[in-house]
């Protein structure tokens, strides 16, 4: 009897109960989505550092290494149970050509390496994630570059120095544990032995000292061991967790918001399925006094109402999750390229599964919630306020239609109606409300990463252009070169040379020393945007980024001590707290004097005159520096955010898409229950003369009055919170305080006109129903 009730009441309310089920078909669907792809990602990354035999410290160095100094070192320690050194051929991307690109790797920020597999561990791995090998002649490229260039199997890349040219033939794309994301701008090109031994007689030279340990815990004390004896370091350090880390942010911060949306899915679900429930118990009230009258209990009544919901809840929630198999491939697409595919476990297939669940555990709590007020009916007020025509009490005689003035009849109308049942257009001012911050917060976000000033949380001074140095044995006669010229070039505005040191840096909690990279120079020149504080004016002065002030507890004016090479030690205070998202969030900038022997690369930025064409200036530098690397600052910021650019793309476009969706079934919705209310209103209208037309442009004014508020209030939400939100997501990179940069014609003008159509339009189709029980045509 319950489901035969169940399925004559969804006939009745079809439309609605459809509706309904498609918001909790959503959230279910982009829970499991999102929750899927977090674990798929987790146990992608795992899978990938167990076959690669990821390494859990390494350490990068640039000069000469004692590697006798190295093992000896090693086997003093107990739990560490590997070592080896990985020597990376560095090539000027001047001399690279990859695939069909016209041009070399001239401006590219990536660093081209080309090594051999590794014996010990540290493998490289194909798409397959096997251990690949090459054959002379062959190459195995890094991910990075398929996925940008679109290459395939059997095309080429061609390195030459002037002297020696050589073509290789792409037979693999490599997986790199260490270096697979596009933040990490070093780039390992798989060779065989024999092209190798060609390729190091024009390379610089780089090393990755890399260790296995018995047991991760073990980490901290290695790090702090290796640093104490003063083994080659000039380069950063990264460890096992940092790895993961760079691997599975840009899809990570997907996941997240993925299943933020889910929530905010469920919140509207929550608050449609109130009033819905509100509209059937104000139908219903005659039934439910005589069910009262005659004695059934408050327990069947119950149960009579909430089987229909808990039926549509368990449907959705299948549906949703049947669904997810179709959506999650678009959102691990990015997984499977860089990590590949892994078989789940037991528990990674069955936490999608207990997500759905918890969702449609909540839908129906709520519903369970929302049916007490069957307890506060009493039979007496159920079949008097049915013989007296309303289940509730009517608005007050409020704004009189004589005194609307020179207002339009039909505005007047839908305005006074509007103000009399506020409670009632309340869900729908939070659903625009919530519509607008789902289209918003994500479309500002993409505007802000695609703006030169994103440049700021990156750690870099606004400029025109960026010209590298690494070290060399030839680096300083290179540097003085290009500052020589830079002083003599006329359209050169200003510019400023920073040097990049390892320094070290006392832990007071250890009571150890950590190593530190430090930018020294003229800051004034570049300014940066600082969290708190200001830029070092003196070399007694030191800004640290937010990562770096998190780990070392140092707020502004506390004070820390450095120590050189040499172990000349300073004590310095904290003068500022700037955003960095690059080299692990991990940096430092001051004044003091440049470690001279553990320099890692200079910087020179340049701004030019208002007249100059930058790109000609990159062109024109580029060839008289050669090769030293010259970048357009967004071309920069292009290349190490490249994938996060395209997965927030992507997410830019599902959540306009989901905007709009909600806006036009919310207010499909809305406006079926609306009528369903006002039957008697409308055909008493008609009969005093109001026509059809009349009684649309009082709905169409009413929603439309309630989205233009809505949408105003939504957008200074989502410039406030949203800003909030992205920024304790991008908090783990090192960006804590993001701010929106706002395309005005996009967020003012372009947005709120689609959802003001998208509504206007719903509004007309739903007010023209035919269906007599909800028709305003009705006489």
């Amino acid at each position: 009897m319950l489901l035969k009730m169940v399925r004559n009441d969804f006939k009745r309310q079809k439309s609605i109960s459809v509706t309904l089920m498609i918001f909790i078909m959503l959230a279910a669907l982009l829970v499991a989505s999102g929750s899927g792809m977090i674990m798929k990602l987790i146990d992608s990354i795992d899978q990938l550092f167990i076959e690669a035999d990821a390494p859990h410290f390494v350490q990068m160095h640039a000069g000469s290494i004692d590697q006798s100094e190295i093992d000896q070192f090693a086997q003093s320690i107990d739990y560490v149970e590997g070592q080896q050194t990985v020597t990376m051929l560095n090539v000027d991307g001047a001399n690279v050509q990859i695939g069909e690109n016209e041009e070399r790797e001239i401006n590219s920020v990536m660093d081209t390496s080309f090594v051999t597999q590794n014996e010990a561990f540290d493998y490289l791995l194909g798409l397959e994630n096997e251990r690949i090998h090459v054959n002379p002649g062959e190459i195995g490229v890094p991910i990075y570059y398929k996925q940008r260039d679109d290459l395939n199997i059997g095309e080429s890349v061609t390195m030459s120095d002037g002297t020696t040219e050589m073509d290789f033939t792409i037979t693999h794309f490599v997986r790199d544990a260490l270096m697979n994301p596009s933040v990490v701008h070093s780039k390992r090109f798989l060779v065989h032995e024999e092209d190798y031994n060609i390729v190091s007689q024009f390379a610089e030279v780089e090393y990755l000292i890399e260790f296995q340990l018995s047991d991760l815990s073990y980490l901290p004390d290695f790090s702090q061991s290796y640093q104490a004896a003063q083994l080659p370091n000039s380069g950063p350090t990264i460890d096992y967790q940092s790895f993961q880390l760079l691997n599975g942010l840009t899809d990570g911060i997907v996941a997240v918001v993925v299943i933020l949306v889910s929530l905010l899915l469920i919140v509207i679900a929550s608050l449609c399925l109130r009033l819905t429930i509100q509209a059937t118990i104000e139908e219903d009230y005659h039934e439910i006094g005589v069910m009262k009258a005659i004695g059934l209990r408050h327990s069947y009544m119950l149960k009579l109402f909430l089987t229909k919901y808990i039926v549509m809840t368990v449907i959705a929630c299948l549906v949703g999750y049947g669904l997810s198999f179709l959506l999650s491939p678009l959102f691990t697409e990015n997984i499977q390229v860089y990590a590949g595919t892994s078989n789940m476990g037991l528990l990674e297939s069955l936490i999608p599964i207990v997500s759905v669940g918890v969702i449609g555990l909540l839908v129906i709590l709520f519903c369970r919630f929302t049916l007490r007020r069957l307890n506060r009916i009493s039979a007496v007020q159920a079949l008097r306020a049915s013989s007296e025509g309303d289940g509730f009490k009517r608005g007050k005689k409020l704004l009189s239609l004589s005194k609307s003035g020179y207002t339009p009849v039909n505005l007047f109308l839908g305005f006074r109606d509007l103000v009399i049942r506020f409670k009632v257009y309340l869900l729908l001012f939070i659903i625009f409300i919530i519509s607008s911050f789902i289209i918003i917060v994500p479309v500002n976000f993409y505007n802000t990463i695609h703006s030169h000033q994103f440049i700021s949380y990156m750690g870099i001074g606004q400029s025109d252009i960026r010209i590298d140095l690494q070290r060399s044995d030839d680096t300083m006669e290179r540097l003085n070169d290009v500052v020589t010229y830079l002083e003599n070039d006329e359209e050169v505005d200003k510019y400023a040379v920073y040097m990049t040191s390892q320094f070290q840096v006392l832990n007071e909690e250890e009571g150890t020393f950590d190593n530190l990279t430090i930018e020294t120079g003229d800051l004034s020149q570049f300014p940066l945007d600082y969290l708190d504080g200001r830029e070092p004016s003196t070399e007694d002065e030191l800004a640290l980024s937010y990562l770096n002030s998190q780990d070392l507890e140092k707020e502004v004016g506390d004070s820390l001590i450095v120590r050189t090479e040499n172990g000349v030690e300073y004590g310095l205070n904290v003068s500022g707290i700037y955003q960095d998202i690059t080299n692990g969030g991990r940096t430092a900038k001051g004044r003091l004097s440049a470690n001279e022997d553990r320099v890692l690369w200079y910087v020179i930025s340049v701004d030019l005159e208002e007249h100059v064409v930058i790109q000609d200036k990159v062109s024109e530098y580029t060839q008289s520096f050669h090769p030293t690397k010259v970048t357009h600052l967004q071309d920069y910021l292009q290349q190490t955010l490249g994938d996060t650019m395209e997965q927030l793309r992507m997410l830019t476009i599902v959540a306009i898409f989901i905007g709009l969706f909600i806006s036009i079934l919310i207010t499909t919705l809305f406006i079926k229950m609306l009528l369903a209310k006002d039957v008697r209103q409308n055909a008493i209208m008609r009969s005093i003369g109001f026509s059809i037309k009349d009684i649309r442009q009082q709905y169409i004014s009413r929603i439309v009055t309630v989205m233009v508020i809505g949408i105003t209030v939504g957008t200074l939400i989502s410039n406030k919170i949203g800003q909030s939100l992205v920024s304790s997501i991008w908090s783990f990179m090192g960006a804590s305080k993001i701010e929106f940069v706002i395309d005005p014609i996009q967020a003012y003008i372009i947005f709120p006109i689609m959802l003001l159509s998208c509504v206007i339009v719903t509004t007309v189709i739903a007010t023209s129903s035919t269906d007599q029980k909800h028709s305003v045509f009705r006489d």
